[in-house]
């Protein structure tokens, strides 16, 4: 059985679609009613399902995590994600875009570089990541850095990163799923997001 479960923090609704021990998929909005869409729209759809009012002491878990995710103070705990449902190739990218730590961001090209494929087939996992804040979709951006796509919305991906700098300035690197995986400080995305807004006023 998955229990679906939501929590209202401030003008923000979070989601966790679990079990007593694994997430199958999270999600945030402004309404719970597209929370709820969202949970609904990427669990198995042979398991059984039911919404509760209270949540189980690992779903609170999961909620606080993706809270605090949200609020840019990340979160050092890893949750037991159940990924068996998806295809290899989007495990093997969300299991390296779930390496990309707080302040930092990669791009498209360095997730494919890693775990295969193109920059467009990173972007299409992406696009479907069953587990948003938690598997931190937000922190890969384009080759420029310039922000690329967000089912949230740009605005929200950009809100999400402006909390999450900590004023690195210089790029990094770690190893996963048997490559290096790219990292650059959240201080590019921003500065070349001002630069872009700064030259669009004249």
């Amino acid at each position: 059985m998955i229990g679906l479960y939501t929590k209202n923090v401030g003008a923000v609704w979070f989601g966790a679609a679990c079990n007593h021990k694994e997430v199958f998929a999270t999600s945030f909005a402004l309404s719970q009613e597209k929370v709820l869409w969202s949970l609904l729209g990427n669990i198995p759809y042979n398991i059984p399902f039911q919404q509760f009012k209270e949540p189980s002491v690992f779903a609170e878990r999961a909620l606080c995590i993706l809270k605090n995710i949200y609020n840019g103070e990340g979160s050092k705990e890893n949750l037991p994600l159940n990924t068996e449902h998806l295809s290899e190739y989007a495990r093997k990218v969300i299991d390296v875009v779930s390496m990309v730590p707080l302040g930092y961001v990669t791009s498209y090209g360095s997730v494919a570089r890693v775990a295969g494929g193109s920059s467009r087939a990173v972007g299409r996992v992406m696009a479907f990541n069953p587990f948003p804040l938690i598997v931190p979709c937000h922190r890969v951006v384009c080759w420029d850095f310039t922000l690329g796509g967000y089912g949230g919305g740009s605005d929200v991906k950009l809100a999400i990163l402006s909390r999450e700098k900590r004023g690195y300035s210089v790029e990094a690197e770690v190893s996963v799923c048997g490559g290096k995986l790219r990292l650059f400080p959240v201080e590019f995305v921003l500065s070349k997001l001002a630069k872009i807004r700064a030259e669009s006023k004249y």
